[in-house]
């Protein structure tokens, strides 16, 4: 005994002596299976096209993204999320791309269906906003407004031809009030009653968006202020949460990840349902490019990252790491 006697008497740091002891006693763990991989498939094109604000992710041609689908499923990666690119000539003000049983999107379901079946959890994103020549989730009014309710008959439409071209999952992330109610409807309606509703919950009008107009080609003017949410809000997003609930939702969305933690805790803390997280093209290329300024040590910050986002609540978080992430774990 010291002439300080038992003091300190409660010594936190001997469960952190040694690597062996720190992983047995880690609150949370990240596991391949935990992981969704977003991914970009470009019509008309013959290589993969790179995205340059996202090092590492390209615009897959069709083959590219067979490929990657199966290195996902070699490495226990969960799901993957996929985004059409159409052609330029084939954007409209209603994005009837989108809805074109041989668009670019629906043509990349059935290859991946093909190509992996049910290893992996086949995502689409169903939203307008790659396939109208405003760029904007829906379409618009007399006003250039976007038209809440007309937009709906055109998600049921989009969740229809996806469906029928092989989906597991859709994620309407246009937040459009309704959609959820109205795409599951539309499912049913249609015998695809297996089908299940991610839905982008809380998808707040981010800054850190910007790469990713880059990867969809986006042909967005002004901002969609008016129908994502204001990051100063965290209430509207409890009331957004009870209406994807009450319509259906099968499993929930916090986008962006890292920003908004204080939400996905909140959210994951309510609900009884499956949790997703989207660490977003911003997030992706902020650690990219520290990292290849030689700021910090790029392996060790995505995995800090991520496990971040594991600790606040999420069941699944999609990543563009998530295959190289689920090779190392």
């Amino acid at each position: 005994m010291t002439k300080y006697g038992s003091f300190p008497g409660a010594r936190p740091r001997r469960l952190r002596t040694t690597p062996a002891m720190r992983r047995m006693v880690a609150e949370h763990r990240l596991h391949p299976a935990d992981l969704i991989l977003p991914a970009f498939v470009r019509e008309g094109i013959g290589e993969p096209v790179p995205i340059s604000a996202m090092p590492g992710v390209v615009q897959h041609t069709r083959d590219t993204l067979r490929k990657a689908a199966v290195e996902a499923v070699d490495a226990g990666v969960a799901g993957i999320m996929l985004f059409g690119v159409p052609e330029d000539a084939k954007k409209d003000a209603a994005g009837t791309a989108g809805t074109d049983p041989d668009g670019i999107l629906q043509v990349a379901i059935r290859d991946v269906k093909a190509e992996v079946g049910d290893d992996l959890v086949i995502m689409s994103d169903l939203c307008l906003d790659e396939y109208t020549d405003h760029g904007h989730c829906g379409v618009l009014d007399a006003e250039g407004r976007v038209d809440n309710d007309a937009t709906l008959e055109r998600y049921a439409e989009m969740a229809q031809v996806q469906a029928d071209a092989g989906v597991h999952v859709v994620g309407p992330s246009g937040m459009m009030d309704g959609q959820v109610g109205v795409i599951r409807d539309a499912l049913d309606q249609t015998g695809h009653e297996n089908v299940s509703v991610l839905a982008y919950t809380a998808k707040y009008s981010s800054a850190f968006y910007g790469p990713f107009r880059e990867a969809v080609g986006s042909s967005l003017q002004g901002d969609r202020k008016t129908y994502q949410q204001d990051p100063a809000n965290l209430r509207e997003s409890m009331r957004e949460l009870a209406l994807d609930l009450e319509e259906g939702a099968d499993m929930v969305m916090v986008k962006p990840a890292m920003p908004y933690l204080d939400v996905l805790a909140k959210v994951a803390d309510a609900v009884d349902v499956p949790v997703a997280a989207y660490q977003i093209s911003g997030e992706y290329a902020m650690i990219e490019a520290a990292a290849e300024k030689g700021w910090i040590d790029r392996d060790k910050a995505i995995l800090e990252a991520l496990t971040g986002i594991k600790r606040a609540g999420a069941d699944m978080i999609l990543t563009y790491w998530a295959t190289e992430v689920a090779r190392g774990l």
